[in-house]
């Protein structure tokens, strides 16, 4: 299942500061339905039906069914581009040496 790092769970915060949305609301990944393996992120006020939900520090994230299976064993990180503005990206999880 998808996991979150410390950074990306501050971007996600971020991004909710000043919108009108409950406090359990969240981001949530839809896989595009017309491009193979793209993703769409947005803020939702509640999971849609059959969303997988991952939560970390209070902050949720919403993952349709599709971009759940996309996102398996990944990880959701964010990082500041060159203009200081926080993206999203994601990473292959490293499974731990034996």
């Amino acid at each position: 299942m998808l996991t979150m790092t410390e950074n990306a769970v501050e971007a996600i915060r971020d991004l909710m500061v000043g919108e009108s949305l409950p406090e359990w609301a969240g981001l949530r990944i839809a896989a595009k339905r017309d491009e193979e393996n793209a993703l769409e992120f947005s803020l939702a006020s509640t999971a849609s039906s059959g969303d997988r939900v991952v939560e970390k520090a209070g902050v949720r994230v919403f993952l349709e069914p599709e971009a759940a299976a996309i996102l398996e064993n990944k990880i959701l990180d964010a990082e500041l581009d060159a203009k200081g503005r926080r993206t999203f990206r994601l990473i292959g999880q490293q499974t731990a040496p034996e």
